[in-house]
């Protein structure tokens, strides 16, 4: 249910489930999430990430269908359902979070629910037209049970976060972008195009300052001010001793493209 292909420094993960509109939390799909993300942060040649899904969705979240039919992972006493969404839907929410390059959500349709939830925690999301985004867990009589309460205020502020979780509306494609949930709005046929060509511009920087840029990124949302900087001055200290630096100093000065090394 998740196609893995690597080209280059690019890896491609694709939601492989189009007769459920790539629903995600059914039963092992945290593994394969958690392969998958293991296998990205343990090669050291992948810079990025692009995460789409396969059909007309991008995810149209959990399944509904299992949860009227009390079906895994909804099945069970409170204590038995609360500790499968750990085990479950935490986990590939985790795993995407955990990952150490920079990831881009190429959101092909509608992104609802846990969908939008997982397109809100990727670095970069880059929407086709026929995009739609919605936080609509009241409508089923749910709240953002897999970390939406806390990453859609970071996107997009407490007012419209609160606006889109309380009416349970959806958005198209424009708003989200005018809202800052995200960064580009391009025809369908070119959202491939688009985040693969973003992927590449990622991945022709620094493998270790890419990596340790998104680590201050990550900590910025939470941290204090003076934590974030002497973080940032013990990060840069190591990066100034890496052969990355010096890789990338003689690149500029001669005018020619850094060729880093894979280590």
């Amino acid at each position: 249910m998740l196609d893995f292909d690597q080209q280059g420094h690019c890896v491609t993960l694709t939601i492989n489930r189009p007769d459920m509109r790539n629903a995600l939390g059914e039963p092992g799909d945290a593994d394969v999430f958690a392969d998958a993300c293991a296998r990205i942060n343990q090669d050291r040649s992948v810079r990025c990430v692009v995460l789409t899904g396969t059909g007309s969705a991008f995810s149209a979240g959990g399944n509904i269908k299992a949860m009227q039919e009390r079906r895994q992972p909804f099945d069970g006493t409170g204590a038995q359902i609360a500790e499968s969404y750990r085990r479950g839907i935490h986990q590939i929410v985790r795993n995407l979070w955990d990952l150490e390059v920079p990831i881009i959500a190429a959101v092909n349709g509608p992104a609802i629910g846990l969908g939008n939830d997982v397109a809100s925690l990727c670095d970069i999301r880059i929407a086709a037209k026929s995009a739609v985004f919605g936080a609509t867990f009241l409508k089923i009589g749910l709240i953002p049970g897999d970390g939406g309460s806390w990453l859609l205020p970071r996107q997009i502020g407490l007012s419209r976060a609160s606006e889109l979780l309380f009416t349970g509306k959806t958005i198209d494609a424009e708003t989200a972008a005018a809202w800052g949930l995200v960064s580009h709005v391009v025809d369908d046929d070119e959202l491939m195009p688009a985040a693969l060509e973003m992927a590449a511009e990622i991945s022709a920087q620094s493998p270790e300052a890419l990596r340790a840029a998104k680590r201050l990124l990550r900590h910025g949302q939470t941290a204090s001010f003076e934590t974030l900087m002497e973080m940032s001055a013990t990060t840069q200290a190591l990066m100034h001793q890496m052969s990355d630096h010096q890789t990338a100093i003689s690149a500029m000065l001669d005018k020619t493209q850094a060729d880093y090394k894979d280590e």
